[in-house]
């Protein structure tokens, strides 16, 4: 071998040694996403103490709220398909609430340093039923102890008188809905219009065999579409004294109804009922509603700490989040006798001191009694027109509190679909003015035995003047 071959010799061996012959094969590319994958649906205690994830792409995005009734049609993300709703045009709307997934839930609570309540130890409410005003109770206008509900208590009922939020059982399933909800003011009245179906995903209901939410709760009712038509006054006054708390009780910002904190039997519903993610379930005639604030609702804050309005309840008043002034989480001990207090708060755009409830962690978490004066067709127009009126206990186990006033079991009659009855077409119809009428029927829920009595009629014959089955 030549001494120039040598070299080329050595110089190529080199070259080996240092790497600057072939290059590596590339790494392959990760594999694609698996198509058409749902979504394990979290517990609430990994979403009470873990920070919340990112939320997940919407099917379609949100609308641009507009002077019309604004409408989210997305399609579910379960195997069931939710029912089509059409959108009807409105004037003066008040943009609904940006839709939170349950995902989001309690975003307060995602870090334990801001929550100052033991969400794993809230005191039970289960007989804290009062026959007056008293802070930390409810002062229900009726119950039943006979009435459905959950058949046994889940494992996160500690024992020794409290409750674990975070260890509870939540109903399988991601349903989304074609939402519509409508809020306007006319002259002195607030005017909402509601199909009850709320803006955030639910629970598969009825609830499934498959389901371990089944083990304690079993359900048997669906959500369905409803038709509410209802006002109250837009700047209310206080009753000269306060009221019993009937089942249904308000309205929050996802469009669903809120319910007092009983089950049918007068037990703390939020303890002992399965719920979804965002804490709500359809009673028999397929109200959709919450015994609490929901955490799919944010609960924001203003300026100054306090949190933002939430809903409004029967008597016109306002129901806020869980923070007062200062940013103070308050519970029950801080707020009157009807879970509400006085100071200035923000109300259609102006600054007032005006009577306002809230929300608190814990019992009666919304309502204890009500401080201004309800109308008994607003509570019959929110509690769906299934069933009877101060009946029996509902079929099939459930007995989830529409139905009650507080705890009767089946939800008081509204006239077709839930809409608010005409007092007034049914006095005259009966031959009696509706003073009267009002008078016979007492607070809600009405008993249309007791009042058929009263004014020596035939229930048949009343219950036919209030459209009620």
């Amino acid at each position: 071998m030549t001494s120039l071959t040598k070299r080329l010799s050595v110089l190529v061996f080199l070259f080996t040694l240092l790497g600057c012959g072939a290059a590596e094969p590339a790494a392959p590319p990760p594999p694609p996403p698996a198509q058409n994958q749902a979504a394990p649906v979290p517990s609430t205690a990994a979403l009470v103490q873990e920070p919340p994830p990112t939320a997940p792409v919407q099917t379609q995005p949100p609308p641009t709220p507009t002077a019309t009734l604004v409408v989210v049609n997305t399609t579910q993300a379960s195997a069931e398909t939710a029912p089509e709703v059409a959108n009807t045009p409105a004037s003066e709307v008040i943009p609904p609430p940006t839709p939170i997934h349950p995902t989001t839930l309690a975003p307060e609570a995602a870090a334990s340093s801001s929550v100052s309540v033991d969400l794993t130890h809230l005191p039970l409410g289960d007989g804290k039923l009062a026959n007056g005003p008293q802070v930390g109770w409810i002062w229900a206008c009726q119950t039943n102890p006979q009435a459905g509900g959950a058949f046994q208590d889940g494992p996160w009922i500690n024992g020794d008188g409290t409750y674990d939020f975070t260890a509870k059982a939540i109903v399988d399933g991601s349903v989304t809905w074609p939402y519509q909800f409508e809020i306007t003011l006319q002259g002195d009245r607030r005017v909402f219009t509601s199909n009850d179906l709320p803006n955030h995903a639910t629970g598969i209901y009825p609830i499934a065999q498959t389901d371990d939410a089944y083990q304690t709760d079993r359900n048997p009712h669906g959500i369905t579409a409803q038709n509410f038509q209802f006002d109250l006054p837009a700047n209310p006054t206080l009753a000269a004294q306060p009221s019993c708390v009937p089942g249904a009780i308000g309205i929050l910002l996802t469009g669903s109804v809120l319910f007092n904190a009983l089950d049918a039997p007068g037990r703390d519903a939020v303890a002992h009922e399965t719920q979804d993610g965002c804490q709500g379930h359809p009673q028999e005639a397929g109200v959709y509603h919450y015994h609490s604030l929901t955490t799919c609702l944010d609960d924001a804050r203003t300026s100054d700490g306090h949190s933002a309005l939430m809903g409004y309840i029967l008597d016109g008043f306002g129901i806020y989040g869980r923070y007062g002034e200062g940013g103070q989480e308050l519970t029950s001990a801080d707020l009157d006798e009807c879970h509400g207090h006085t100071h200035m708060i923000e109300w259609d755009g102006q600054r007032l001191e005006m009577y306002h409830y809230h929300a608190t962690w814990d019992f009666p978490y919304t309502v204890g009694c009500m401080r201004g004066t309800v109308d008994m067709a607003d509570m019959m127009a929110v509690s769906g027109a299934l069933g009877g009126v101060a009946g029996g206990p509902p079929q099939g186990g459930q007995g989830s509190a529409p139905v009650q006033g507080p705890g009767n079991g089946q939800p008081p009659q509204g006239g077709p679909s839930g809409g608010r009855p005409d007092l007034a077409a049914a006095a005259a119809q009966l031959g009696i003015t509706e003073q009267q009428l009002r008078e016979a029927l007492g607070p809600p829920p009405p008993n249309l035995t007791s009042a058929a009595a009263k004014l020596g009629i035939s229930e048949e014959a009343l219950r036919q003047a209030l459209g009620a089955p």
